[in-house]
């Protein structure tokens, strides 16, 4: 029996911008003042269409709700302005931006490999510990490995290789094509939210 490999490869109604939490990265927004635009389309912080308005009109509507004025689509014609919490916005976006760096970092490139000529029980064996890869969330490069003239089928390698992602397309998807690698054959899966594993 083959090898498996594993390689990793609060509201602030205040004219000023409030202060921005410690690490959050990304484009910062123009706040009440700062906002240059002299009209703007509004929506509310239950994001419904308040229509355009002067920024004087939309301040003075996110004062009474104690809220901000946030530009958050500065290149529409007129710019697109939100009435929100300000403080509660760049939170959610430390949220979210935390959350996809933790995914980034959890995920793997994990290798199974194959030899030209792999039995069905072998084929079964490494089939069941790719999906479990999958299942983690990682993604799996498949490999069938040539030695000298062997090389000459890579037919038979191809033909595995696709019935490896065969048996994977039901919680996966393929993220890069088959390809000659070398003296090897690969194929790189990846997991697909929208399938549900069996």
């Amino acid at each position: 029996m083959g090898k498996i490999i594993i390689t990793s490869s609060s509201a602030q109604a205040q004219k000023g911008r409030p202060p921005e939490p410690a690490g959050t990265s990304g484009t910062r927004q123009k706040i009440n003042e700062q906002i240059s635009a002299k009209e703007l389309r509004v929506i509310d912080e239950e994001n419904k269409m308040l229509g355009i308005m002067s920024k004087q009109e939309a301040l003075r509507l996110a004062e009474l709700r104690e809220l901000d004025l946030v530009e958050i689509a500065p290149q529409a014609n007129p710019p697109v302005a939100k009435i929100i919490d300000y403080g509660k916005f760049i939170y959610e976006q430390q949220k979210r931006e935390k959350h996809q760096r933790k995914q980034q970092a959890q995920q793997q490139l994990k290798e199974i490999r194959f030899k030209w000529r792999t039995d069905t029980h072998d084929f079964n064996f490494k089939v069941r510990h790719a999906r479990d890869f999958i299942g983690e969330g990682n993604k799996v490069k498949a490999s069938v490995m040539f030695r000298g003239r062997e090389i000459t089928h890579q037919e038979v390698g191809k033909e595995l290789l696709n019935r490896f992602i065969a048996a994977m397309e039901d919680i996966s998807k393929v993220d890069q094509q088959v390809r000659s690698e070398g003296k090897n054959l690969s194929v790189i899966l990846v997991p697909d939210k929208t399938k549900k594993k069996s």
